[in-house]
């Protein structure tokens, strides 16, 4: 396409704001489902037979070493992401892809033992994939619509791309150390297609800055003072986040184990039990963007993470009653989980900024959140392989729902009581700069 039809599709973006929504949401979910390709895939395999690694299952310890990877891009991101402008995004994306790509073929290629290296170098560019995609979306009228479609990601695609690659090895053969690189490939071409449509994205208008506050990039200094004035709040939040992701991440990466424990072994479970997951959070969320006004928004936005969170221990103790099934209890903890989780990366803190008017990114909020979010999920991984090696998958399962509604309940809480006392001093950046 050239020059001149692009700022022809752009310019009709930027004059149909349902179209916008449509648009954007949907490309960036497709984005962000192809990046799972690049990540998640490994986790569908058992890699029985191979050696144990520092203690751990072969396994354990490729999560680990991933997550390790991604928790660094993490910390990289709250200074990368948020002070990346639009020009170098799509490129961005592409070269770190292509980084993820070259190391699972590392991965394929290597003896078990610098398997774990590369698996760590697959995980340092996937980090910084979220933000970068998110950018695109931040800071409209229609944030909310196209965040949740986005984040429906995370539940459609990691179910998707474990069935991708679980068919690979059980119906073309497919060896497991290979399967994570063929899977990738399979995405790329069409991942960089939508990342292609995603850049056609216009930038938010006038009215879109005037109802959400203007989105810039943020330097060390201003991120310090954002982080100042709301300490108390962003530290209760980033705690239960922590949980949530820990919780979250190991339900992902160890669903095989978990399902398997409970008598599933198709393959299929994985899409069957997240794709209603999926629709469910998707339908939920979407309606916060009726809502117009952004404080009430953003307190909201803390009721339903506190609901979804005390979900997943209800469910829990529902399953172990014998009052629902397993598979509708895996089903019931995906939703919990995601109800609380995905707030967390598009929507909670777009309406904080909007709320407060601080001229800012959320990328920044989000990565802040996330970084010490996968840093709890590797201590967890951890705690679970060494601390509590003879537990069961399944049983390890059911005591972090419990931990999660208790200890995360109370987080929430502490974050919804400073909210509501929160008042905004002024307007925007000069209030906060005066303190």
């Amino acid at each position: 396409m050239s020059t001149k039809q692009t700022n022809a599709l752009t310019r009709w973006l930027s004059q149909n704001e349902v179209l916008l929504a449509v648009f954007g949401g949907f490309v960036a979910f497709l984005t962000y489902s192809c990046m799972y390709a690049f990540r998640k895939p490994f986790t569908a395999a058992s890699f029985e037979g191979m050696p144990e690694m520092l203690g751990l299952s072969f396994k354990s310890a490729l999560v680990i070493s991933q997550v390790f990877g991604y928790t660094l891009s993490k910390f990289a991101g709250i200074k990368v992401v948020s002070e990346m402008g639009k020009a170098k995004r799509a490129l961005a994306i592409l070269v770190l892809i292509g980084i993820a790509e070259i190391a699972l073929l590392g991965f394929a290629v290597v003896p078990p033992g610098l398997k774990l290296l590369f698996m760590f170098i697959n995980g340092i560019p996937l980090g910084m994939i979220w933000g970068l995609v998110f950018s695109y979306l931040e800071g409209r009228k229609s944030t909310e619509v196209m965040g949740v479609v986005l984040c429906a990601s995370f539940i459609f695609a990691s179910g998707f791309v474990k069935t991708v690659g679980g068919t690979l090895m059980e119906s073309y053969g497919v060896a497991e150390v290979w399967m994570p690189f063929v899977t990738g490939m399979i995405f790329f071409v069409p991942l960089a297609i939508f990342v292609w449509l995603l850049n056609q994205m216009p930038e938010p208008s006038a009215e879109d800055e005037r109802l959400r506050t203007k989105r810039e990039p943020m330097t060390g200094a201003q991120r310090s003072a954002f982080f100042k004035e709301f300490a108390l709040g962003l530290v209760a939040l980033i705690a239960a986040y922590v949980l949530l992701t820990a919780f979250r991440d190991f339900r992902d990466n160890f669903m095989k184990e978990i399902t398997g424990a409970l008598g599933f072994t198709d393959p299929k479970i994985f899409t069957e039990t997240e794709v209603p997951v999926t629709l469910g959070v998707l339908g939920t969320l979407a309606l916060l963007m009726f809502i117009k006004n952004n404080r009430f928004a953003l307190l909201v936005n803390h009721i339903i993470i506190f609901l979804g969170i005390a979900l997943a221990g209800i469910s829990t103790y529902l399953f172990q009653a014998g009052m629902i099934g397993p598979k509708e209890w895996i089903m019931a903890t995906g939703f919990a989980t995601y109800a609380a989780y995905i707030p967390f990366n598009c929507l909670l803190f777009e309406r904080l900024i909007a709320t407060y008017k601080y001229v800012s990114t959320a990328a920044f909020l989000i990565y802040l959140a996330d970084s010490f979010g996968y840093l709890g999920s590797v201590t967890v991984l951890l705690y679970k392989n060494y601390g509590q090696k003879d537990i069961s998958w399944l049983d390890f399962f059911v005591a972090g729902n419990y931990a999660l509604s208790i200890v995360g309940g109370i987080f929430m809480l502490v974050a919804l009581g400073y909210f509501l006392n929160k008042k905004v001093k002024g307007t925007g950046n000069e209030a906060i700069a005066k303190g």
